[in-house]
């Protein structure tokens, strides 16, 4: 089975503000993520990891309506909070290690899918 990934274009995207930040070990620190969406109701999040050659790991997702998942390897010093009215999803992460290096993408998947789940992402 192939997976296929579209890139999202028109009213849904998500825009991370913070391309490239620096922070000491131990330090807590906030990536941040914009989103716009042509929905008025439900929201859905997410937040991945990307190791240098390696694929994204999901890190946790968040939705408007509901309640989202977090990855067991994450739990403990990442989090996310999403807030319907200014449109962000910011992700926290405190006590950071060395190992938390690294590319994270926001994404958002739209209400309105027809015949496959889409996922945009700030490219």
């Amino acid at each position: 089975n192939s997976v296929k990934i579209f890139l999202c274009w028109g009213k849904d995207k998500v825009k991370q503000l913070s391309r490239e930040m620096t922070a000491n070990e131990a330090a807590q620190i906030t990536l941040l993520c914009n989103y716009s969406t042509s929905s008025y109701n439900n929201a859905y999040l997410y937040w991945y990891k990307q190791l240098p050659n390696r694929s994204p790991t999901f890190i946790l997702s968040e939705f408007s309506i509901g309640k989202g998942t977090t990855e067991d390897e994450f739990k403990d010093r990442f989090s996310a909070s999403l807030d319907s009215t200014s449109r962000t999803v910011p992700l926290m992460i405190k006590n950071l290690r060395v190992s938390d290096s690294a590319v994270y993408y926001c994404a958002l998947r739209p209400t309105v899918t027809k015949t496959h789940s889409t996922l945009c992402f700030d490219i």
